[in-house]
């Protein structure tokens, strides 16, 4: 049987210095380039394995305890 697949977005944008910029919105700070987008695609995958590696290591640690989420409107300023 196969690995288990979990999909991520990823955004590619193109530098000045012609390299290929990717991230992933869903996971912050998770981010690669390359030379070419396959370049790009290649290093987004190993980033994002590494990136879940070490949030699984941290969670295991981690006495913490998920509470929720909640959407807090602050005004604008003038």
């Amino acid at each position: 049987m196969g690995k288990k697949l979990k999909e991520f977005d990823v955004v590619f944008e193109s530098g000045e210095d012609g390299y290929v910029a990717a991230f992933v919105p869903a996971l912050p700070g998770c981010h690669t380039q390359g030379r070419t987008i396959a370049e790009a695609v290649r290093n987004v995958k190993e980033a994002i394995s590494l990136y879940l590696e070490v949030a699984s290591e941290s969670r295991a640690r981690s006495k913490s305890k998920f509470m929720g989420i909640r959407r807090i409107g602050v005004p604008l300023p003038a």
